[in-house]
């Protein structure tokens, strides 16, 4: 017997504005407007060659010609009983009245509070019809498909809510977004697919509700288990048929507009159902790459941006390791350009790249070998190069030591200086400042890694120096054009306005290239407290345009300054460092600086190797302070204590283990 759901199936199109849905088919290839011929028939088919024969006249004959005696000629009726054809003027006048009336007693739906009562009374009703006769007439479709119609109407009709988001809250109250979202559970899956569809329309972004109005629906949506019932039939729809890959399609949407309130979004990434669809998903062989594809790597991206917790979630899938697969096909070859292909693997990379922000992302990365990947993206690839590049920088950054030095080891200085010399664009260049910065922050001193870091810096004549100094003329010249705009709006400013625009200043201060020039004076400072004849030729460059020590030292105050409340490790870490530069950019205090700056590494080293190993071992730091020297580290484990000072106590990295290795205040500096 032929089921309901075949009876029923028709194809689901969005109506939503922030996305929309590929058309699969041409609707042309089965639909073609009727034309009009030239003797004014309408047909759908071709006429024959008898039809094109101008000789042939249709209808009846003409009369003769000549002047045959008709009867007297009848005058044209302009105000007579035939007035405007077959009535006269007054009785045209009386219809154009009560046409008029009629009109006018013709008022617009008035949509309020009373209006959607009446019609959550109506859709309840319809559900309750469509059980009863689904339940009675199991096994005959025909006797319920009407009502199958019916409920599929009002549920559509849902969509008007969209535009009067003022009655969220009473559609909640009265029940009705339960009873919307139960219907995902529908037996008839063309019934849940409008249904999904419909809450995907009233919970886009693109509808003009306010804060409390949102909440009121999605609130009751979530009570109602609307997740559960959103991954339940991602797992019953069939893609191979157009309407269910419309229904995934819409659940994907549903779960971006949750995503919306970081709440939210860190629910969704922690429900064990949607991590592991999507990770599957977009492991899916598909050529060419379809939308729901890519759309689920880029739902996948956007809730790993939204929440660490998500991204500890995402190590305990192999995630990471799967992203790499998945992005490794593209280190020698490009995506075609505009293509869904293009765009499911920039989603890749951004998934990847906040994942490495925190530090057991990096972990998983390193163990992956993702730094080997990348750097033969950047050595060989062309659309993958720059976003390689991004993601060694968020690898690198922070307490990416260990990176650091394994980009050392895997030959990377050559790639990454390579692309460096070869003046790449804005975004690689700020990449590139941030891999260097963070080399010259974590590698270890004395090392090998450091060394050889260092000695690319100065090789062939410093070049590289110079080509930094060069683009510190860059930034420089762009944000110091700016700053004179800011300067003048500001003098006709009172203290309030300036109060009020002192963050617009400062972003487009930012958007300037404030941020690259910050960057690329704590490399030229690293390499002045690092090397003599490194700091002789930064002194020459800099003096061709007047200029000292002091302008590096001028940023480098600015970021101190700019820092705000230093809430983490990382912060105060960083705030060590920058003072402890700051003290070479002034000759009063450079050996002062050089040994500060011997105590901030070491400070460093120990932080990473303390974090490192109690990631390792799933372990977290209690409590972790940085001074201007050592950095004392308090219950790293039950017992145990590391302290500043003379019998300072060094943790490192040893497998999944922590050794202690004693070490003196004198042998640090």
């Amino acid at each position: 017997m032929t089921s309901i759901d075949e009876l029923f199936k028709k194809p689901a199109i969005p109506s939503h504005n922030k996305r929309k849905l590929d058309t699969i088919q041409d609707p042309n290839v089965h639909y073609k407007s009727p034309k009009l011929s030239t003797n004014g028939t309408a047909s759908g088919r071709p006429q024959d060659g008898m039809d094109n024969d101008d000789d042939v006249e249709a209808g009846p004959s003409r009369p003769p010609d000549g002047d045959e005696d008709y009867g007297p000629d009848i005058p044209d009726d302009e105000d007579g009983r035939f007035f405007g054809g077959g009535i006269t003027k007054d009785e045209s006048e009386i219809l154009d009245y009560m046409e008029g009336q009629e009109d006018a007693n013709i008022s617009p739906e008035k949509i309020d509070t009373a209006w959607v009562r009446k019609l959550a009374l109506n859709f309840e009703k319809r559900i309750s019809k469509n059980s009863e006769l689904r339940a009675k007439f199991e096994n005959d479709p025909q006797k319920f498909m009407g009502s199958e119609a019916d409920l599929d109407a009002d549920v559509k009709a849902l969509s008007l809510l969209a535009e009067h988001p003022e009655l969220y809250p009473e559609f909640a109250r009265l029940g009705c977004v339960s009873s919307l979202v139960s219907l995902l559970a529908h037996e008839n899956t063309d019934i849940a697919i409008d249904a999904i569809e419909i809450i995907s329309e009233l919970t886009d972004e693109d509808v003009e509700a306010d804060p409390s109005q949102w909440s009121a629906v999605v609130d009751a949506m979530l009570e109602s288990g609307l997740l559960d019932l959103l991954t339940s039939n991602l797992s019953r729809f069939d893609e191979s048929h157009e309407s269910d890959r419309a229904g995934v399609y819409h659940v994907l949407s549903v779960l971006e507009n949750l995503a919306s309130q970081p709440t939210h979004a860190e629910t969704i990434g922690q429900d064990p159902a949607v991590l592991k669809y999507l990770l599957a998903r977009i492991q899916k062989k598909e050529n060419p790459t379809t939308q729901n594809k890519q759309y689920a790597a880029e739902l996948l991206a956007i809730l790993l941006q939204s929440a660490s917790a998500t991204r500890v979630h995402l190590l305990t899938l192999n995630g990471v390791d799967t992203l790499l697969q998945l992005l490794a096909p593209y280190r020698k070859r490009d995506p075609a350009h505009g293509t869904e292909e293009e765009e499911f693997v920039e989603n890749v990379f951004d998934a990847l790249t906040c994942t490495v922000d925190d530090v057991a992302g990096k972990s998983a990365f390193l163990e992956a070998e993702g730094v080997e990947l990348a750097l033969i993206m950047v050595r060989e690839g062309k659309m993958a190069r720059p976003r390689a590049l991004r993601m060694l920088d968020h690898a690198l950054a922070g307490q990416g030591a260990e990176a650091c030095a394994r980009l050392v080891e895997g030959g990377g200085l050559k790639v990454i200086f390579s692309v460096f010399m070869k003046k790449p664009d804005g975004q690689t260049t700020e990449h590139l400042l941030g891999i260097f910065a963070s080399m010259l922050r974590s590698l270890p001193a004395d090392e090998a890694p450091r060394i050889r870091t260092l000695a690319k810096f100065v090789e062939g004549e410093y070049g590289k120096i110079a080509r930094l100094v060069g683009l510190r003329r860059e930034f420089a010249g762009r944000v110091g054009a700016v700053e004179e705009v800011i300067k003048e709006e500001a003098r006709g400013a009172d203290e309030e306005e300036k109060e009020e625009r002192e963050g617009e200043w400062l972003s487009r201060r930012l958007d300037a290239g404030l941020f690259c020039l910050q960057t690329v004076d704590v490399i030229l400072v690293w390499l002045i407290a690092e090397d003599e004849g490194a700091e002789r030729k930064i002194k020459e460059l800099l003096s061709e345009r007047d200029e000292g020590l002091s302008v590096l030292g001028a940023t480098i105050k600015e970021q101190l300054d700019t820092m705000g409340e230093l809430e983490t490790d990382e912060q105060k870490t960083t705030n060590d460092m920058l003072k402890t530069l700051l003290q070479f950019t002034d000759v009063r205090n450079r050996d002062s600086g050089r040994t500060l700056l011997s105590l901030a590494l070491a400070s460093l080293a120990l932080l990473t190797a303390v974090m490192s190993a109690k990631a390792a071992a799933g372990k977290s730091v209690l409590k972790a302070e940085s001074g201007a020297g050592l950095l004392k580290v308090t219950e790293v484990e039950p017992g145990t204590l590391v302290l500043a000072g003379d019998s300072a106590t060094r943790y490192s990295s040893v497998g999944k283990a922590a050794r202690r290795v004693p070490l003196s205040a004198d042998a640090i500096a």
